[in-house]
């Protein structure tokens, strides 16, 4: 039995409409080593992140990025659960020079639940540093309560061109 991820469905779902409209599909020219289902293209595999100090990664899901086009747009995406222990915005690591993006990126990940507050900013600079951000409290705590644990990254994908 074959699954497709929901990624891949939303991929294609975007360049579907985009190929039909852009050129007549029969005389479209396929994109190089493009999937063939989602018609993503890898442009950057995935690429290990240097970890900063403090951060390590969980077993078995190490901290990568890498870049993909899709129907000509390319986008940064990140994967992986960085292990931590803090109580402010951090740096979590730094991109190598091959996966930086242009331009300051900016997306949500998933962190450790405290008092309903399980998401986080992240962003990659253009010196390819990855930062989290948004540590304040929903009960207006000091941040010193509002201790990060860990943060997975699988759901970070934004435009870079």
């Amino acid at each position: 039995m074959t699954t497709t991820s929901r990624r891949s469905l939303l991929a294609a779902a975007l360049a579907a409409p985009v190929a039909a409209v852009g050129v007549p599909l029969a005389t479209a020219a396929p994109a190089a080593a493009a999937d063939p289902l989602t018609g993503c293209q890898t442009v950057v595999g995935w690429t290990d992140i240097v970890p900063a100090p403090g951060i390590t990664a969980e077993t078995g899901s190490p901290i990568q990025a890498r870049i993909i086009r899709l129907a000509g747009t390319e986008f940064l995406q990140l994967r992986g659960v960085a292990l931590c222990t803090f109580t402010a915005d951090t740096d979590l690591g730094t991109l190598p020079a091959a996966v930086r993006p242009p331009k300051l990126t900016r997306g949500i990940a998933a962190r450790n639940n405290h008092e309903g507050i399980s998401a986080i900013r992240v962003e990659v600079n253009t010196a390819g540093v990855l930062r989290a951000f948004g540590t304040a409290t929903a009960a207006g705590q000091p941040p010193s309560t509002n201790v990060v644990r860990w943060i997975q990254l699988d759901s970070f994908s934004a435009v870079t061109r």
